[in-house]
């Protein structure tokens, strides 16, 4: 390619460039084909890169591999800020029996991969990029990849990974898919009825909050303060509005206020404690203090003054300094009681309480500022970038491994970013990306990414991967592939008789796999599978980068 030629020697950078750019735009075409309702996605860039590295239309190497571990490290990290709000959370409740099951799948199938490497006789770098394939894991590819390098690997030993991950991924989306629906087929499960029945579980467990009004009627309540309540904190109900005996006016409730005999208050809360809570009071009523006459106002105010972030509602003082009370706090898709204990995060919404110059005042404390929702800290998250590098080159033994694992730098930032966000600041500086923007940073990392890979493996793909070896890691890769996929499908319906749409979920986050999820939740038409797809994903990217990493320097 006469010039493709003269500009690498006329310039280098925009040869380099134009390379990727080509690579990555008919990568993008190539992923968005569908074939039998499934598409490549972002992995479509992959296999041009490698179509280009075979046919000799390669970048400069030191670019490559610069751009590489670029964009993993972007990758990772944004991937990190996305799960961390929501990563501890999954280990809770029925996250810990989902979870299990992820855990078996992750280690059956690296297990798997071992054994069957070890009786095809594949070297170390390769079983662990057919692992990573095998389960379509990119990050854990880059882990792998990592490790081999830090281990002083060859460089062709460190492209090997790439070449049976190459060779093992189309079949796995393939394989992911069939394994749900053998599932659905060994049980007959009728799709429409786990759904209905996975909506009214859901139900149950939301618990949305409601307001009751009620009349004060326990004569030994006469004269407690609201703070003093008996069962105010064991049924977490929040008391929002109070209306003397004999008064027409509504007043704001605070901690202090004093409740006598005969008096209306509103309190929040869920159903069920609510109406424990309505127990130690008196009756409902039908008087609505949301309607009644008085200067109360709510209003749902935005935490972004960093000076409030990490504190608890009880900490903040909104009732003694501006005198409201915060009745719920929304985080997310998350609605809950504004409990004394619940400390703050940024970007929290309050719905607070009270009379009108009351809000004006707590809302300029709070911040508000819905501007500041849509801005990215990029000083808070290079900072994070580098406190993950340095975890990720931080040695851990393990024994029977030759060299320390490290997390490197696909994991190092992945953990960082999870435990950052948790903690929603470094030092002054808040960590917060809006969604958007993380969005494009993830897609941006693992397109550059992706990109290197197939142009660095190109050169040798087809003679490795079109052969009697080929063959075999494409074997082994579904075994990999389907086998755990049933274990855990089998044993989660049979032993916990977990309902479909949670094992449509478990099973796509276990793999992590987007494409799977996108059949599960057209299977059940609806979006439930995501609910069990979240609880499972974090943990399992992070044991999957970590196993990928040992598969790579085991012999």
């Amino acid at each position: 390619m006469p010039f493709l030629e003269y500009l690498s020697r006329l310039s280098p950078i925009a040869h380099d460039l134009l390379v990727f750019s080509t690579v990555i735009v008919s990568g993008i075409g190539l992923g968005n084909i569908r074939l039998g309702g499934v598409k490549l996605g972002v992995a479509g860039v992959l296999f041009t890169g490698l179509i280009a590295g075979h046919l000799g239309i390669l970048p400069s190497e030191e670019t490559a591999h610069f751009l590489k571990e670029f964009g993993l490290v972007l990758f990772v990290f944004a991937l990190g800020m996305q799960m961390g709000p929501g990563f501890f959370a999954s280990l809770r409740n029925q996250g810990r029996v989902l979870n299990g099951y992820a855990f078996l799948l992750v280690a059956s199938g690296a297990a798997l991969a071992a054994l069957g490497g070890h009786l095809l006789g594949m070297p170390a770098p390769a079983i662990a990029g057919l692992f990573s394939g095998a389960t379509t894991n990119t990050p854990a590819l880059g882990a792998a990849q990592q490790a081999l390098a830090s281990a002083g690997a060859s460089a062709s030993d460190v492209t090997l990974p790439a070449l049976s991950y190459a060779a093992t991924y189309p079949l796995a989306i393939v394989g992911i898919i069939a394994s749900l629906t053998l599932v659905k087929a060994f049980f007959k499960i009728d799709v429409a009825q786990e759904a209905e029945a996975f909506r009214q579980e859901q139900g149950d467990g939301v618990h949305p909050l409601e307001r009751m009004n009620l009349r004060v009627e326990n004569v030994n309540l006469d004269g407690i303060a609201i703070a003093d309540l008996p069962g105010a904190q064991e049924t977490q109900v929040v008391i929002a509005r109070h209306r003397p005996t004999g008064s027409t006016q509504v007043h704001p409730a605070n901690p202090q206020t004093l409740i006598h005999q005969g008096d209306t208050v509103m309190a929040v809360g869920t159903k069920a404690h609510l109406e424990k809570f309505r127990r130690v009071i008196g009756s409902p009523t039908d008087d609505n203090l949301m309607q009644a006459p008085g200067d109360v106002r709510f209003r749902r105010v935005l935490v972004t003054n960093q000076d409030m972030l990490g504190k608890t509602v009880r900490e903040l003082g909104l009732e003694h300094l501006h005198n409201v009370i915060v009745t719920r706090v929304s985080r997310g898709d998350l609605i809950f009681t504004a409990l004394p204990n619940l400390r703050l995060q940024f970007g929290d919404m309050l719905q607070i309480v009270g009379e009108e110059a009351d809000l004006e005042d707590a809302t300029r404390a709070l911040g508000d500022s819905v501007s500041m929702l849509n801005e990215t800290n990029f000083a808070a998250i290079f900072t994070g970038i580098l406190l993950g590098v340095l975890l990720g080159l931080y040695p851990f033994r393990i024994e029977g491994l030759p060299v320390p694992v490290r997390l490197g730098l696909a994991g190092g930032p992945l953990v960082m970013a999870i435990l950052l966000t948790h903690l929603g600041r470094i030092g002054p500086m808040i960590l917060h990306m809006p969604i958007n923007a993380n969005r494009a940073l993830r897609e941006l990392g693992i397109i550059l990414f992706l990109a290197c890979v197939g142009l660095l493996s190109g050169p040798r793909f087809i003679e490795t991967v079109f052969s009697s070896q080929g063959l075999l890691w494409v074997s082994l890769g579904v075994i990999v592939t389907i086998v755990p996929l049933l274990l855990v499908g089998l044993l989660a319906r049979k032993w916990h008789r977990m309902n479909f749409m949670s094992i449509c979920g478990m099973m796509s986050g276990g793999m992590t796999d987007p494409p799977a999820l996108a059949f599960a939740s057209t299977l059940a038409r609806c979006d439930s599978p995501g609910v069990a797809y979240a609880a499972v994903y974090p943990l399992t990217m992070l044991l999957r980068i970590i196993f990928a990493q040992i598969l790579a320097q085991f012999s």
